[in-house]
C-alpha cells in the first residue's frame, strides 16, 4: 500500500484513519522515524523493523537476489 501525504507546517504530517486504525495508533503514540539513506521509514510503536528485514531477508534468498540488485531495483522503482 502506499499514501501521498502532505507536510504541512512544522513538519507535521497527518496519518490517514484507515492506517491509524490498522495499527491502533491514538494521539501522542510514538512513532519511530528511521532515515535509510533514501528516503525514511515510518514505524507505530513496535518496531516491525526486525520483522520486515526477515521477511526481505527470506525473500532475497528464495529468488537469488542480491543486495546490490535489491538496492538497485530500489533506486529504479524511487525514479518512475
Amino acid at each position: 500500500m502506499s499514501t501521498i501525504i502532505q507536510m504541512r507546517k512544522r513538519g507535521s504530517i497527518t496519518i490517514p484513519s484507515k492506517l491509524r486504525e490498522r495499527y491502533e495508533l491514538d494521539e501522542n503514540d510514538p512513532i519511530t522515524l528511521v532515515d535509510i539513506g533514501e528516503g525514511i521509514f515510518l514505524s507505530p510503536k513496535r518496531s516491525v523493523i526486525p520483522k520486515l528485514v526477515g521477511e526481505i531477508e527470506y525473500l532475497r534468498e528464495k529468488y537469488q537476489v542480491s543486495l546490490e540488485e535489491l538496492i538497485k531495483g530500489i533506486a529504479e522503482q524511487r525514479d518512475e
